[in-house]
């Protein structure tokens, strides 16, 4: 049997037992210690830095850490193992996004939406469940119907309700309801497919508390809403980081780890327990009781909701890419832990396939494309870039493997938009930083994908760099360092002006990420194009969707080909259409109806991994903007030839 050693964590103190040979990535994980892991472990994302502050430890060699590093006492968690008492510090920087507390900014900012809100001209106000107070005539010799079938009467003397039914726990105990509260009850109706269900029967007249959540599960944050569905009035917004994350940052991770022994277990009750305290948090927020919180309405990608719902997801990566399912049916939300009314209702936004979810139609619901006979394009920027053509007839979906560089991820200095990271930069010549926006204030810790994106371009357009990425000595300056792992690095801020006393730095290899990313989603909005015989002239209106978005600059992303160079008032940033998306589904069924049957329904799904102009294409979007720069005149216009 292997011998056993204490690993202490601070600043927490948090102490862990972990057998020789274990990682101290896994000896955190077993403390509850979240430590940023984009690459589930694998020692290629470098993000997962922490200090040996005493002890003994084995660890392999790795490229994301110089001399001057090792000597201090750094090392990756994911490569550094057990050897003896540890104690180990976990800074600032490397600390993952599934800390169990609840920031009231994070939730703004995630869950901020740009354009959309309740239209009731669009979708008449009818939530997934809601409430009928009825005063009931009392059973006599003359009117001696059972129970049931009076209530129903009454129900249906009030509204028209074809299909009505009720479970038999509810039936168990309604006759004592209704003769305890002398026949005046209120009666809890939810929507299950073509069907009413008697949820629950309550005593005297609760019809005022009546609450739903929408919930936007994504790979990355989960945003909750707690509104009253009697007057569609938000009432408490709540965010924090999906605690997945110490699985696996991006979808791929997660299915892989969901084929481990007990690993879908784990990943279900994960983002289950993630949304239980999001939602104690907005009743404590709001003031409400737990039990009148009625219903959820969920939108996520295709393998968020396999996850939540604990369905297998393996297929998801195996060709032809098949999902378990893409509509799924109203459930109870106890029957996947969530704890709301123990009688409360799940309903999720449906998918499409299996990297176009139900948030992106949750986007498309939001933009009001589909209402529309101009052409529209929507754009969801993430890990997993999906886009959307289309109007009022017609959709087309796609989606783009553009990975976690707007997430920070495979950035050298690279953050997750949070606290302390950069993100809006101006910078002037030389590239020196003239203006910066930091997450929360403060110091610089890094730089998020928004910060990313305004560097480049910023460093482009000074010509400290040519159109394919590489840094120009002559206008660089001393600010060029070489690093020890042999590439180059522009310090955008030195160590004595950051929060951690150490040069955030920009590396070559960073900027070829970021173009990588940008050159895939580029791409497959030009191959969705083409696929329907269209350019980007004929598009009328491009939407601009997911949190990352909010904080875009376009002008910065046309100029590093990101977007394309059309005219600006073409872009309408829609933020997190997804929770909105979810919000206008839980006030009504008819935008649910809508969502499922006019756009799941008429969209058909574009397979770009089988299409050979993307992949033939593909290399030439890897320049800033692109091989062809007359394709965006606007760059082409104010850019330095002595760069080239």
């Amino acid at each position: 049997m292997k011998k056993t050693y204490v690993i202490t964590f601070l600043p927490e103190g948090q102490a862990v037992r972990a057998a020789q040979g274990r990682s101290i990535l896994d000896a955190a994980k077993a403390a509850g210690i979240p430590i940023n892991c984009i690459c589930n472990g694998d020692g290629v994302c470098g993000k997962c830095r922490v200090m040996v502050k005493s002890g003994k430890v084995t660890a392999r060699p790795n490229m994301f850490l110089d001399r001057h590093d090792i000597q201090r006492g750094m090392a990756l968690a994911c490569q550094t193992y057990v050897a003896g008492d540890v104690v180990v510090e976990v800074p600032p920087e490397s600390r993952g996004g599934g800390i169990p507390h609840l920031v009231n900014d994070d939730a703004v900012r995630f869950g901020k939406t740009s354009v959309g809100g309740w239209d009731e001209t669009a979708f008449p106000l009818s939530p997934l469940v809601s409430k009928v107070y009825l005063e009931l005539p009392k059973p006599s010799l003359d009117d001696s119907l059972s129970d049931q079938e009076r209530l129903y009467r009454s129900l249906r003397q009030k509204l028209d309700l074809p299909i009505v039914q009720t479970g038999l726990s509810v039936m168990r105990r309604f006759s004592e309801v209704l003769r305890r509260s002398d026949w005046k009850v209120t009666v809890l109706l939810g929507c299950r497919g073509g069907t009413v269900e008697v949820v629950d029967v309550e005593p005297g007249d609760t019809v005022a508390r009546n609450y739903g959540v929408a919930l936007d599960v994504g790979t990355t944050t989960i945003v909750t809403y707690l509104v009253d569905l009697t007057n569609s009035e938000t009432l408490a917004v709540k965010a924090r980081y999906n605690s997945q994350a110490r699985f696996g940052e991006d979808v791929i991770a997660r299915i892989m780890r969901a084929a481990s022994p007990d690993g879908l277990r784990e990943l279900q009750e994960t983002v289950a327990g993630d949304i239980n305290g999001l939602i104690a948090a907005l009743i404590v927020d709001a003031g409400v009781r737990l039990s009148d919180v009625n219903c959820i309405t969920c939108a996520g990608n295709t393998t968020m909701v396999h996850l939540l719902f604990g369905l297998d997801p393996a297929n998801i990566r195996r060709e032809p890419y098949v999902p378990c399912a893409v509509n799924l049916p109203v459930i109870r939300a106890a029957e996947v832990g969530i704890t709301i009314n123990a009688r409360g209702l799940l309903a999720t936004m449906p998918c499409v396939a299996s990297y176009v979810g139900g948030d992106v139609l949750a986007d498309v619901l939001v933009s009001g494309m589909t209402r529309s006979e101009e052409l529209s394009l929507l754009v969801d920027l993430g890990t997993n870039g999906e886009l959307v053509l289309g109007n009022s007839e017609w959709l087309m979906a796609c989606s783009a493997s553009a990975g976690p560089a707007f997430e920070g991820g495979g950035i050298s200095c690279g953050m997750r938009a949070t606290s302390g990271a950069v993100e809006r930069v101006v910078l002037g010549p030389g590239g020196q930083v003239l203006e910066c926006n930091v997450v929360g204030g403060g110091s610089p810790l890094g730089l998020c994908g928004s910060g990313l994106i305004d560097a480049v371009a910023g460093l482009l357009e000074v010509g400290c760099i040519d159109r394919a990425g590489r840094f120009v000595p002559d206008r660089c300056g001393r600010k060029l360092q070489e690093m020890e792992t042999g590439d180059r690095g522009f310090v955008l801020f030195p160590g004595q002006e950051t929060a951690l006393g150490r040069d955030i730095v920009l590396a070559e290899a960073d900027i070829a990420n970021l173009i990588h990313t940008k050159g895939s989603i580029y791409m497959a909005a030009v191959c969705l194009l083409e696929h329907v015989g269209l350019s980007f002239d004929d598009v009328k209106h491009i939407y601009i969707a997911g949190g990352f978005g909010n904080h875009l600059q376009v002008d910065r992303a046309v100029q590093i080909g990101l977007l394309p160079d059309v005219n600006r008032s073409v872009f309408h940033v829609i933020g997190n259409g997804s929770v909105q998306g979810a919000r206008m589904a839980l006030l009504s069924g008819h935008a649910l109806r809508y969502t499922q049957e006019r756009i799941a329904a008429a969209t058909t799904y574009v397979e770009l991994s089988s299409s050979h102009r993307y992949m033939n294409e593909y290399s030439s979007c890897l320049f800033l903007p692109h091989t062809d720069i007359e394709r965006f005149p606007s760059v082409a216009r104010k850019f330095n030839p002595q760069t080239v």
